[in-house]
């Protein structure tokens, strides 16, 4: 989201400052996204995974209880972190400091269409930065049918909104 001029929450980028974040507050992002095979093969070549799951629908359709090729799940952990960039962090997060508890319960295919939330678990100033804070996320994708496909908690250093001069 592009920060409106004069929305003291907001970096010039669009992402909240820390000040702003409310843990409990749940995100559901307006962008969303259909996945591709031409996705899932791009993905899979310049990571170097050659796993025959993503790349290699022949295998899939005889040899997986599938049919056909799953997404590389971590092309899903990266489409669904990085649909939440424009909503909470751009230009206001200095860095990712962790990602943990990242599960894939379903999943996603070649034409699926994919959407996201972020919940804001928990929010408090760095201990050792008094311009920072740390802020620690939950962020689920789910398919076109609502169905989650991935989930993962991710904890940032968030900027805190520049004192007036």
């Amino acid at each position: 989201m592009p920060a409106i001029p004069g929305d003291p929450s907001r970096h010039p980028r669009g992402g909240l400052y820390f000040e702003a974040i409310e843990p409990g507050r749940v995100y559901a992002h307006p962008l969303r996204r259909t996945v591709t095979q031409a996705d899932n093969m791009l993905f899979s070549n310049m990571t170097l995974n050659p796993q025959p799951l993503h790349i290699d629908a022949h295998y899939c359709a005889t040899e997986t209880e599938w049919g056909k090729p799953l997404m590389n799940s971590l092309l899903t952990l990266g489409l669904m972190i990085g649909i939440s960039v424009s909503d909470l962090s751009v230009g206001a997060t200095i860095a990712n400091l962790g990602l943990t508890d990242a599960r894939f319960p379903a999943p996603l295919f070649d034409g699926d269409n994919i959407h996201c939330t972020t919940e804001v678990v928990s929010a408090r100033p760095s201990k050792s930065r008094p311009d920072v804070g740390v802020v620690d996320y939950l962020h689920k994708a789910f398919n076109q049918n609502d169905t989650l496909v991935a989930e993962c908690r991710r904890q940032s250093l968030v900027r805190r909104r520049p004192k007036e001069a």
